[in-house]
C-alpha cells in the first residue's frame, strides 16, 4: 500500500522537530513504521508474496539501523519516539 499525501503529512507532522523537517531520523523511523505495518497487513493475507516479504525486511533493517543511530545520538528522543510507535527495544 502507498501511503497517501495526507496520512504521510500527518506523520510527519507528529514527529518533525520544526516547520521544515520532513528528514529527521524521528520523521524516518515513523514513516518506516508505518511502511512495515502495512507490509505486514499485507503479507497476512498474501502469504506466498516473496518479494514484498524481501522488502519488508529490508524496511526493518533500514529501521533498526535508524533507531541504533538516535539511541547512540539523543537517547532521550529515542526513548520518546519508541513509546510513541509502540517499537519494542531490542538493545
Amino acid at each position: 500500500m502507498v501511503l497517501s499525501s495526507v496520512e504521510k503529512q500527518k506523520i510527519i507532522a507528529q514527529f518533525a522537530r520544526g516547520d521544515n523537517d520532513t528528514g529527521s531520523s524521528e520523521v524516518q523511523i515513523a514513516l518506516l513504521t508505518h511502511r512495515i505495518s502495512n507490509l505486514t497487513e499485507h503479507l497476512k493475507s498474501n502469504p506466498k508474496d516473496h518479494s514484498s516479504r524481501l522488502g519488508l525486511l529490508k524496511l526493518v533493517g533500514q529501521r533498526k539501523s535508524l533507531l541504533r543511530y538516535l539511541k547512540n545520538k539523543q537517547y532521550d528522543l529515542y526513548i520518546h519516539t519508541i513509546k510513541t510507535l509502540n517499537i519494542k527495544d531490542r538493545a
